[in-house]
């Protein structure tokens, strides 16, 4: 028996070659929990030969008598789930001394990502006060061991770690109901096992061209990645025109250490960034809906004399007039003049490099930049690392199951954070199709495009979530299974629209440019309307007091997605500090989720009284039963400031906004002080509405 044991050993080891991480944490002199995910046939089979003698596994009767031979290795007790006594069962053998493996979720994977915690293991934490060790399997789930048969590649010989957490207790609440205590212990569970997952997943110094370059042998290169309305391209195309785009503009970026893109969603921005990443360049994207002014300032702030544009794009977006401004003043390079010159010595060169899996050129700084949009007088460059952007590509992935077999539709800019890294970066180095459309606004084209295309996932801003929800037929959205909304407060009307129209839940989201973007998400598994969801995994969080506020405070945040730092017109780089001020104004639950209430700048002092300016909205919106609202502050000599709300709606009055606070007994502050009819409201290229436009044309008396 034991020759048989020490030989399935070996070749189960030489098989898969797992890679045992935190070992040494365990200590089963103690009775404890050693509680895994769940993703192949493999998993209790692997950690039987890796885990120390004294664990006893629990295994479900039916997978017992299917995995009878190997188990006959393993000190184990077989549990029927349905019978309501195997509770007892499992409580007598941690009683007796004994340390059990036993998975929460209670079956395989489907999904490639965690699924529910079942009670009975929490209940077992609970009743016992023992050690409990979170253990993050990864790579079973691509393994023929899995249940993920056409969701995604499958491999005989795939790579295979798992990572041992640090142990944690749970204490009973004798205030609490068991059933409560439960259902705590379950979230708890979830929670952890999440953020095991995600750290072991994370990298650091990272190249996302070389985690593109991972997800094509990962996925297959024939793997059809990226889709534009002219174009389609799969990994191993993706990657030559990578190599062939980056050794042209080798030369022609020598000593330039970031580079402005100027470019639309498209295959052609894809390619562009990519082929920057692997010549050790920074990119600045810049939007392309700003003035000239704006842009000049954008590249005075991040020092760019470069830029890389498409005549296309130019003649399509109508922006001849933006480059005769620019051209005075930088260097303009069009792809189609690199793509022309190209010979066929570099199609060549490019081919090899591809065939021989040419990593990124080494680079003290991978980074990116953006710009952030908001009143200051210039614009400041947000410096974003490979490693941020990673990680917030890992920390959404590890919270929402995605596969090979969904597509994602994105029409949020590349300029905007949220398009760039949720859009565009998560699908391509997570190995999904993406199509990308030039613009958010096309309300109508792009309903039809998510249905002709049969998107499964799309991201978007309530406005746009509006916009498309408005001009859709009802079955345009039959195949969207996920849809996020970010950038702004989702409308309740909106949420209530798509759920009505099409069936479809909308997720709400929240972040910032300076985060990568993601902070916090609802999801499947942890999901509460009107709060924006919880923090993404490997984040913390404190509220700093705001005085005049007494419920919640200033978000502040720090994590592994957190920004390099800020570029200042006329200063240049400034480090972020530990603790990222995200300027919002919040409150959270007890079970983690966060709700804003506001912007802190987007309050008005009326009569040294603190008033929400996002809660005047949110009132008027209750009012009247539509969104078509924003409010600003102007000056009063009197009051130090009073409100102005403005509305798309011709047919409200103020008197009417003031009868329903007074019936609903709001404070007579929230009574705006005058209401301004207005065609439509300002937009920012993220969608947001414009409110410095908004303020400016209130200070220019509305003309």
């Amino acid at each position: 028996m034991v020759l048989i044991h020490t030989f399935l050993k070996m070749i189960l080891m030489l098989w898969f070659r797992p890679r045992i991480n935190g070992l040494h944490k365990l200590d089963l002199s103690q009775p404890s929990l050693i509680i895994p995910n769940h993703v192949s046939l493999m998993d209790a089979v692997l950690l039987s030969f890796c885990l120390p003698k004294g664990a006893t596994f629990v295994v479900n009767t039916t997978i017992a008598k299917r995995f009878a031979f190997f188990l006959r290795f393993r000190k184990h007790i077989a549990i029927d789930p349905m019978n309501p006594y195997s509770i007892r069962h499992m409580l007598r053998v941690i009683r007796s001394g004994e340390t059990l493996v036993i998975f929460p979720e209670g079956r395989i994977t489907t999904t490639g990502s965690m699924m529910k915690i079942y009670s009975g293991v929490g209940y077992l934490a609970l009743r016992t006060g023992v050690n409990v060790y979170p253990v993050a399997i990864q790579g079973l789930e691509r393994s023929i061991f899995s249940y993920m048969k056409g969701k995604l590649l499958l491999s005989w010989f795939p790579d295979v770690t798992m990572t041992i957490g640090n142990p944690f207790t749970m204490e009973r609440d004798p205030n609490l109901s068991m059933r409560a205590q439960k259902a705590t212990a379950n979230d708890q569970i979830l929670q952890t096992l999440q953020n095991e997952l995600f750290q072991s997943r994370m990298k650091q110094n990272v190249n996302l061209f070389d985690e593109v370059l991972e997800a094509a042998r990962l996925n297959g290169a024939k793997l059809e990645i990226a889709k534009d309305l002219t174009s389609a391209i799969n990994y191993r195309t993706l990657l030559i025109g990578s190599y062939l785009l980056g050794n042209k503009l080798q030369s022609s970026l020598l000593g330039k250490p970031v580079v402005g893109v100027f470019l639309p969603n498209s295959v052609g921005h894809l390619v562009t960034l990519l082929s920057l990443f692997r010549i050790g360049k920074t990119p600045a994207i810049l939007n392309f809906s700003l003035g000239i002014r704006s842009l000049l300032d954008c590249c005075e702030t991040a020092q760019i004399d470069t830029i890389l544009t498409s005549r296309v794009f130019i003649e399509k977006g109508k922006l001849e007039h933006i480059i005769a401004g620019l051209e005075p003043h930088l260097k303009i390079i069009y792809l189609e003049d690199l793509k022309a010159s190209a010979t066929g010595f570099d199609k060549l060169a490019a081919l090899t490099r591809y065939l021989l899996k040419q990593k990124a050129s080494p680079a003290s700084d991978n980074e990116l930049i953006l710009f952030t949009s908001g009143s200051e007088s210039k614009p400041k460059g947000v410096v974003l690392t490979h490693t941020n952007l990673y990680a917030n590509i890992q920390q959404v992935t590890t919270v929402i199951d995605i596969t090979t077999r969904d597509k994602f539709f994105n029409a949020l800019p590349m300029f905007h954070s949220f398009g760039l890294t949720a859009g565009t970066l998560l699908p391509v180095v997570k190995g999904v199709p993406v199509y990308l459309y030039p613009s958010p606004l096309h309300y109508k084209a792009i309903s039809e495009l998510v249905y002709d295309q049969n998107a499964t996932i799309l991201f978007g801003t309530s406005t746009f979530m509006a916009g498309y929800g408005r001009m859709a037929h009802p079955y345009n959205f039959y195949s969207l299974r996920y849809v996020f909304a970010g950038a702004e407060k989702l409308k309740d009307d909106v949420r209530k629209l798509w759920m009505e129209k099409f069936g479809v839940r909308i997720f709400e989201g929240y972040g910032a440019t300076e985060t990568a973007p993601i902070l916090s998400l609802n999801t499947p598994l942890a999901n509460k309307p009107g709060t924006v969801g919880r923090l993404m995994p490997g984040m913390s969080y404190k509220l700093d007091a705001v005085s005049g506020i007494e419920e919640g405070g200033e978000l502040l945040v720090k994590g592994p997605n957190v920004m390099k730092g800020y570029l200042i017109h006329g200063k240049g780089f400034i480090p972020a500090e530990e603790w990222y001020h995200t300027g919002d104004l919040v409150t959270t639950d007890k079970d983690g989720f966060i709700s804003i209430q506001s912007r802190l700048k987007r309050f008005a002092k009326i009569g040294g009284e603190m008033v929400s300016l996002n809660l005047i909205e949110e009132l008027a919106m209750q009012c009247f039963g539509h969104s078509g609202f924003a409010a600003i502050t102007v000056n009063d000599p009197r009051k130090g400031e009073r409100v102005l709300l403005f509305t798309t709606d011709e047919t409200v009055a103020l008197s009417q906004l003031r009868a329903y606070l007074t019936e609903k007994q709001y404070s007579p502050l929230l009574i705006p002080g005058t209401m301004q009819v207005i065609k439509t409201l300002p937009l920012l290229g993220s969608g947001k509405t414009d409110y410095v436009t908004l303020k400016q044309l209130a200070e220019s008396g509305g003309k």
